[in-house]
Formats: structure tokens, sequence, C-alpha cells
């Protein structure tokens, strides 16, 4: 079985991580989504409510595509994570050249550390790449519309969040 480990924050998962997902599901028998706890960058959802909102975007591409999709938390080394869902690919997805030279840099510690596990590169689908969690929660909180950026389920639950209305 072939599976496939697809980290981030996932704060709040995004219209452009589930595009990520769908296309890392064709490569793979098992994609697991590493939901990384960063107590650095503060998130906005804790842990279990990322899980949750993942769990329900990823139960729709599971059913559609076939391939088992999983939510996993770590807070680990990835390549320990990788090693503790069994995955020998990890799946990265890529934004703009900026991610590229960060990305590299983590290909080659990975490397380092474990050389049976390859990581394999997305690129996001161009009307996605603008897309970043951050600024998504950024236009919630100044009263943009994020509806183009995130599913009815996440928007409701950032506004919420936010004390905002539809």
């Amino acid at each position: 079985m072939r599976v496939g480990l697809y980290p981030g924050t996932f704060d709040p998962i995004t219209i452009g991580h589930i595009d990520i997902i769908r296309r890392a599901s064709a490569l793979v028998d098992k994609l697991v989504i590493g939901v990384a706890i960063n107590r650095d960058k503060g998130p906005l959802f804790n842990l279990e409510e990322r899980v949750e909102m993942i769990e329900a975007e990823c139960a729709k591409l599971s059913a559609e595509t076939g391939t088992e999709i999983v939510a996993h938390p770590f807070e680990n080394l990835l390549i320990d994570c990788a090693r503790d869902v069994g995955a020998q690919i990890i799946v990265r997805g890529l934004r703009a050249v900026a991610d590229f030279e960060y990305e590299f840099q983590m290909v080659g510690m990975n490397r380092a550390l474990d050389s049976s596990v390859e990581t394999v590169f997305l690129m996001a689908e161009a009307r996605h790449q603008a897309i970043a969690s951050k600024l998504v929660k950024e236009i919630a909180r100044l009263d943009g519309d994020v509806s183009k950026f995130v599913t009815p389920l996440v928007k409701d639950r950032l506004l919420d969040r936010l004390g905002k209305t539809a």
C-alpha cells in the first residue's frame, strides 16, 4: 500500500489545500493529512477544530476518489511523523518560487534523516496560488468575503470564531 503524508497547520483548511489533497489522492492508496501542532504559530483554531474541519472536507474527497484520507495530528519531526504513519511519500504544495527555497532545504534535511521517504511537490493551480490561511484569516477579520478561498463550512466556522456574521 502506497501511503502519502500531506503536512501542514491547516488553520484553516482552504480550497488550495483541498485541491492539493484531491490531486495527491490520485498518487497514493492512503493519504494522511498531518495536522501540525505548532504552538509558535498561535493558531486561530485549536487542534481538535482543525482536525474536525479537515475530516469533514476530506470525507467528501475520499468518497469521490476512493482513496482513504485520514487526519493525523503530530508534534514531532516531519520525517518521524512519516515513519509513524508508514508514509513513503511526503506531499508538499507549492504556490510560488519563494515556497520552493524553504521546501528545498526541508527536503535536503529530511533526506539526510531518512532517504527512504520521497518528497513530491504539487504546484498549486493558478487560481489558488495566492491563497494562504494567514491571508484568509486577515480578510475575514477585516470583513472581507472569503467565500472564494474556503468552503462554506470553513467560512461559517471562521466568521463564528471571529464574532462576525455572514
